[in-house]
């Protein structure tokens, strides 16, 4: 039993959203589906909403570079922040993608190094460094 060891909770990989379709949009989507051209519903909004994103493509680049965000994942842990602390600094994090703070950050050094958390998808943090940084989360 000295080998067991406990594996951290696996974070998702994506975010769960829900959508209201009318009933004519739905059955549409539900015949794609059993004629074959699509493995499930999901299956077929993942693929519309992939389009239109590549269909505007050029507008999102341009927005997150005059927005001077980042694309992707971001994390910010212990290390970082304390660096950020020891210069002075002051984070001011913007993301469009999913932005991850560590759980080894405490409240104090979160409040103490950023100063505004703007994330267009999703922001996973510890309950207390959200609560702890609940206004400066745009």
């Amino acid at each position: 039993m000295g080998d067991v060891r406990q594996l951290r909770d696996k974070q998702p990989d994506s975010e769960k959203i829900t959508i209201n379709l009318g009933f004519v949009d739905l059955g549409r989507i539900d015949l794609l589906v059993k004629e074959g051209f699509y493995s499930n519903r999901s299956d077929f909004i993942r693929t519309a909403i992939r389009r239109q994103l590549d269909t505007h493509g050029e507008a999102v680049e341009k927005s997150i570079e005059r927005h001077t965000m980042e694309l992707g994942l971001r994390d910010y842990g212990r290390t970082e922040l304390e660096q950020l602390r020891a210069n002075g600094e002051v984070l001011h994090v913007k993301v469009v993608g999913l932005a991850r703070i560590a759980s080894d950050v405490s409240p104090d050094l979160a409040r103490a190094t950023i100063g505004s958390i703007t994330v267009l998808g999703a922001l996973q943090a510890p309950a207390d460094i959200k609560k702890a940084l609940a206004d400066r989360i745009k």
